[in-house]
């Protein structure tokens, strides 16, 4: 096991905390908390039990862990944050809050998107990097025990609830059985995955039943395609076809294709430098928000729903099917936000949608059928993902895999 911390260097901070200026917290500072690295993300862990109970009094205290706001700098100099969405989270992890909820699952938890610049607090969406790493923490703390442990094979597996989208995920692991209780072992050499040195444990990230995260549908919309509305500039009104898909986190698929017409260029001018321009990401955020509106979502919240621009699998991305230049918080991501990969694995199964249109052509110009799994290539590499779907089209589940390590057990000043 972990060795205990020691906080004896803890105070109680008792702060005027929230929008009430009435309500006054006590809440350790600092906190005990775990650092941790769930795919290409990175994040701190805190037991639920360590705050406030109410959620409207989280944000001074994440703020002050991250080291937001940093309108000037967006570095985060002052927290635990990296300046960039990917380096910028937390989950808040605990026992099952009811009794049906516990007989169906191990343990729940709430991811929280800390705003870089304004520090505000996002919970509209999950993560799914660090949800490959909730079984992990949840065990590290004691608790909960795993559902199933299968000592043949050395796995267990850890089924978790998602407080932001109400979803169950599955997160399956090697443990080691020589301790008192099942220990995970996340550096065993068995997966490297793109954006992340060396090999790492395998661990297998399973969505259940993903469709409908936010807005209660698959296709909120019901159609494969819509047309959006949206202004290229101060005043240009310009239209462009999007797949608006609803797993494990809403997205807003694009095509590249479409995209260069918009902006009168060839479509290979749209490279990795060219989708980071300011131009593009306001462009970009303006079909995001048109995107949310036709979601039912709310168009000013950054988290949700993301945005990405898909394109053929051209000669110098091998052997992938789709090619995704995904964006977070209005910045294209240095990989893909892990929810958007396993969302785009997904509308790869739908018929009609634009992610479906790019497989298959890609496939059938290589003489390869489409598979259960899809390989995706992003700026950092290559991910596969795989979906399953039900006959009458809605998803049992969608799956990867990812690796995580321990960073840092300890506590940490708000």
């Amino acid at each position: 096991m972990l060795p205990a911390v020691s906080l004896r260097t803890s105070r109680l901070a008792t702060r005027v905390v929230g929008r009430d200026a009435r309500t006054i917290v006590t809440t350790a500072n600092p906190l005990p908390a775990m650092f941790l690295r769930g795919g290409t993300s990175k994040g701190i862990f805190i037991r639920r039990s360590d705050l406030p109970e109410d959620p409207s009094q989280w944000m001074p205290i994440f703020q002050g862990i991250m080291g937001s706001p940093d309108p000037e700098y967006r570095r985060q100099l002052n927290g635990m944050g990296g300046g960039v969405s990917s380096l910028s989270k937390i989950c808040v992890v605990g026992a099952p809050s009811t009794p049906a909820r516990e007989s169906e699952v191990d343990v729940e938890y709430t991811f929280v998107q800390v705003g870089i610049e304004d520090g505000v607090l996002d919970l509209s969406g999950n993560c799914g990097n660090l949800s490959s790493m909730i079984g992990v923490f949840a065990l590290d703390e004691g608790l909960c025990s795993p559902r199933n442990v299968d000592e043949g094979s050395g796995l267990a597996t850890v089924r978790s609830f998602n407080t932001n989208t109400s979803k169950i995920i599955d997160t399956t692991f090697p443990i080691s059985l020589s301790e008192e209780s099942p220990f995970p072992v996340l550096d065993i050499p068995q997966v490297e995955m793109a954006g992340v040195p060396g090999k790492a444990s395998r661990i297998v990230l399973q969505f259940v039943n993903p469709g409908g995260a936010r807005t209660g549908k698959l296709l909120p919309t019901s159609n494969p395609v819509d047309v959006l509305d949206f202004t290229s500039d101060s005043s240009s009104p310009s239209q462009i076809p999007a797949s608006l898909v609803d797993a494990t986190n809403p997205t807003v698929f694009i095509a590249a294709e479409d995209l260069s017409r918009i902006f009168g260029v060839q479509e290979n001018a749209l490279n990795t430098k060219y989708y980071a321009s300011a131009e593009v990401e306001a462009v970009l955020e303006r079909i995001r928000q048109a995107g949310a509106e036709r979601m039912g979502l709310d168009p000013t919240a950054k988290a949700q729903p993301k945005i990405a621009v898909l394109s053929h699998s051209g000669e110098q991305s091998g052997d992938a099917d789709i090619v995704i230049h995904a964006f977070s918080m209005g910045v294209l991501h240095k990989a893909v936000p892990m929810t958007v990969g396993l969302c785009l694995g997904v509308a790869a199964g739908i018929e009609g949608t634009l992610a479906h249109g790019i497989a298959v052509k890609t496939r059938t110009e290589r003489g390869a059928a489409l598979g259960d799994l899809i390989r995706i290539r992003h700026p950092g590499g290559v991910v596969e993902v795989g979906a399953d779907f039900a006959e009458d089209g809605s998803v049992v589940n969608a799956q990867v895999l990812r690796t995580g390590r321990r960073l840092m057990k300890g506590v940490v000043w708000w």
